[in-house]
């Protein structure tokens, strides 16, 4: 069984940092395609940042996180990082990782591109 377990989140100052980490079970292969989204009260969720393989690995980012946010993945493939610097109150939100299951994708920002989710970890920037 595919799990997707997140860990790191909680309460950090304006202009903190903190990281999260995602790491994947139940498969014996790494994922080509998996990423961070997040969902802020009332708002829809949205895409932050996503590594890919595309003969490399590439970290593909939201405008509003781009050089503050680092998506990384460890040696395995199977755990999924965000490294979050000069965190804002604007960030605070439910931080969900997710994975692709297939070889290919369409387009990395879309939810629907995603087969496997966490449950989420609360990120509260305090201002």
């Amino acid at each position: 069984q595919v799990q997707l377990v997140e860990s790191g989140g909680g309460l950090v100052h304006d202009g903190g940092s903190m990281r999260l980490s995602c790491a994947a079970s139940g498969r014996s292969f790494t994922y080509n395609l998996m990423a961070w989204f997040r969902q802020a009260p009332g708002k829809e969720r949205e895409f932050v940042a996503g590594v890919a393989w595309s003969g490399g690995w590439t970290s593909y980012y939201q405008d509003s996180v781009k050089g503050r946010f680092s998506a990384s993945k460890d040696n395995t493939g199977n755990i999924l990082y965000l490294q979050m610097n000069s965190l804002k109150p604007e960030d605070t939100a439910v931080y969900y990782c997710a994975a692709n299951a297939g070889i290919h994708y369409s387009d990395y920002r879309f939810e629907d591109e995603y087969d496997y989710w966490g449950q989420g970890t609360q990120v509260t920037v305090s201002s």
